[in-house]
């Protein structure tokens, strides 16, 4: 399916390396290969926490075509299980709601609990026969898939066979300690999606490139230059950038967001944008943070559904808006770099292309990351 030479070539050092060739970015059977090797074998995020806030909330989330439910129960935890009744494997929940105390299958009405167990079989046995000997429904809870939330968003493992959350993420958990705090949803203007004519990769290598700066992102480039900027590497599924010069932003009569509490040092001027693979993009500065979630729909299509964050459960509104707007025309000035790249890997002659050794690293981690995943 893949030319194993072509992956070695990623691994080599980095000013000998290349990058990922193209049908890593077209092939549909590559694709559907990664989608098993990489995404389903990681931890893979799929949305966010704040979305079902309620005991009861239930949404609907389809994850690599399988159909997920995320369900927050009565003790306030979030659980994921496959959105499939056990009984006919009719679709549990269509659409985002609170279902109450109870998950019911719209077919024939078995009912589960906020924990996934079978609770009722409505006429099993037969008319008004709710049991039956040799029916047990102790084995029929939904289908749970390993899950985890930090930073508010909501991972899985599909597999099941990934170390424990926890562990996965320890080393950027370690280096953000001190945002190792609750983080509060702004409002209806905190969170949006964009839908990218680009394979989502292109989008993940993007987020840890610090060298397009001053050619994509000019209003960024006045105060937080190119050469403020540094390389972050971590042991584990980590690679990004940092910058030592943030400038908060300001309101009227000179308001900021509060900051998270006990942030200080270097933290009070810097900012860091780590991606966690192989499909979350975060984002921390002393007073807000923000989380990017790309769902892969295609070798050539990507949905990026962004949600930004806060210090304080209440804070000014006008201010967030700024905040949002500025966010997310940041994040719009990039869709054209990487669909461009999309469309340039359309070229037979392009061999994978070279990293600038000077600039590059944080790109080459995740390229041979994802050649390690897919020679695995």
């Amino acid at each position: 399916m893949i030319d194993r030479e072509l992956l070695d070539r990623v691994q080599r050092p980095l000013a000998d390396a290349h990058g990922l060739p193209n049908a890593c970015f077209t092939d549909p059977a590559l694709f559907a290969l990664e989608q098993r090797k990489v995404l389903a074998a990681n931890w893979s995020g799929i949305g966010f926490a704040k979305d079902i806030p309620n005991p009861g909330d239930a949404k609907p989330i389809p994850f690599l075509g399988t159909p997920l439910l995320a369900v927050r129960g009565r003790d306030s935890q979030v659980r994921v299980f496959q959105n499939t009744c056990r009984h006919r494997g009719m679709i549990l929940v269509e659409q985002a709601c609170n279902v109450g105390g109870s998950i019911r299958c719209p077919y024939h009405f078995w009912a589960y609990g906020l924990d996934g167990a079978l609770r009722s079989t409505p006429n099993i046995g037969g008319h008004g026969v709710n049991s039956h000997a040799g029916i047990d429904a102790t084995q029929l809870g939904l289908a749970e898939v390993r899950s985890a939330v930090w930073r508010d968003v909501i991972f899985v493992n599909v597999s099941g066979s990934a170390p424990p959350f926890g562990e996965y993420a320890q080393h950027l958990s370690h280096r953000w300690a001190a945002f190792e705090q609750p983080v509060h949803a702004g409002g209806p203007e905190s969170t949006f999606t964009l839908d990218v004519r680009t394979n989502w990769k292109l989008a993940v290598e993007n987020y840890a490139d610090s060298g397009h700066l001053p050619y994509i992102h000019p209003s960024l480039n006045t105060y937080s230059r190119l050469e403020d900027h540094y390389p972050i590497y971590l042991d584990g599924p980590n690679t990004g950038q940092g910058t030592t010069v943030y400038r908060q932003l300001e309101g009227e009569n000179g308001a900021a967001f509060p900051d998270f509490a006990g942030v200080a040092g270097d933290w009070l001027e810097a900012a860091e944008y780590v991606c966690l693979f192989p499909n979350v993009l975060l984002g921390v500065h002393r007073d807000h943070a923000f989380a990017i979630v790309l769902e892969p729909l295609a070798p050539d299509r990507t949905r990026e559904h962004i949600a930004l964050y806060y210090a304080a459960p209440q804070t000014d509104e006008p201010l967030r808006q700024k905040n949002a707007a500025m966010w997310r025309t940041v994040f719009e000035e990039d869709i054209g770099v990487v669909e461009g790249m999309q469309r340039g890997r359309q070229g037979g002659l392009f061999d994978g292309g070279r990293f600038a050794p000077g600039m590059d690293g944080p790109v080459h981690v995740f390229h041979r990351w994802i050649a390690d995943q897919l020679s695995a």
